[in-house]
């Protein structure tokens, strides 16, 4: 294999994307070419929302051919370009033959949410300690509990198991927190998104654990739930105040994740009309918030 790899400005980024695949490239991954430097920056979008921009101010191009040939022929086709002018070929390198899949598997290690009960990718085996693990492909949707928000839900289900009554996970991506709550003794589970990817996800990962559980569109959500969990981010935690906090039982509880500690007031202030928040665990910056009807 070989990497051809160019820098160019913001808005050559989808032409060169386009002009290399039909060069014939394996693949085009796009990163900061200031990555690591005082002027990098990055790039967030809130879920169903797309990100301020497409790519960098000076964006790195790397492209993957299977012979040299092949990208010094691109490397040459796009120098003639005129739109080219702005650009730069970094210069074309062997990569190292692997074995992607295992390399992939590898950055995946099974979780410890308390000391009975572990995420565990497929490929590991389950650690003897483990008296409940869920089994899960990691990359089929967000959700693979090794992200802060994701274990401090996984740890609030632990701590509340058989008080959990009627769950909705809202934003449910891999479906981890629904399972979740499944086997830890809720009388019926319900799991939303926006996304069919992560409803089909959800589906699979639920049938792949045993257990059983509802996932659908949000318009599917009826209420009310003894357990309302929702662990997206904060913007669109904050518009979703009313629904969320209407979607509650009375004395049942509210658990909101995907938030950074410096956004816990304005998450406060959202919710005041109808529940009162507070802060109930935080790792490495983010927080877990929740609030009883």
């Amino acid at each position: 294999m070989f990497e051809l790899i160019l820098t160019c400005p913001e808005d050559h980024v989808e032409l060169l994307s386009d002009a290399l695949e039909a060069l014939d490239a394996l693949s085009v991954a796009v990163e900061d070419a200031d990555a690591g430097t005082p002027e990098e920056r990055a790039l967030f979008g809130e879920p169903g929302l797309p990100p301020p921009s497409e790519a960098w101010q000076r964006s790195r191009i790397a492209s993957l051919f299977a012979e040299r040939q092949q990208a010094e022929h691109a490397a040459a086709v796009l120098r003639a370009q005129d739109f080219f002018a702005a650009c730069e070929i970094v210069g074309v390198r062997a990569i190292a033959d692997q074995d992607w899949v295992r390399l992939t598997q590898s950055q995946f290690e099974p979780v410890s949410i308390t000391d009975r009960f572990w995420i565990v990718p497929t490929w590991h085996e389950v650690p003897p300690q483990a008296q409940r693990a869920i089994r899960l492909d990691p990359g089929l949707a967000f959700g693979t509990g090794t992200h802060p928000t994701t274990r401090m839900c996984l740890r609030w289900i632990a701590a509340h198991e058989g008080e959990l009554g009627r769950v909705i996970d809202y934003g449910c991506g891999s479906g981890i927190l629904a399972i979740a709550a499944a086997m830890h003794g809720a009388t019926r589970v319900e799991a939303v998104d926006i996304d069919p990817a992560a409803i089909e996800a959800t589906r699979f990962n639920a049938e792949s654990n045993r257990v059983e559980l509802i996932a659908g569109a949000p318009e599917a959500a009826s209420g009310p739930y003894e357990t309302v969990v929702a662990n997206i981010l904060a913007t669109p935690l904050k518009v979703l105040a009313p629904l969320l906090s209407r979607l509650v039982a009375p004395g049942g509880n509210l658990v909101l994740a995907g938030i950074l500690q410096r956004q816990a007031d304005e998450l406060k202030d959202a919710y005041a009309p109808y529940l009162s928040l507070h802060v109930a665990d935080e790792e490495d910056g983010w927080i877990l918030m929740t609030a009883r009807a």
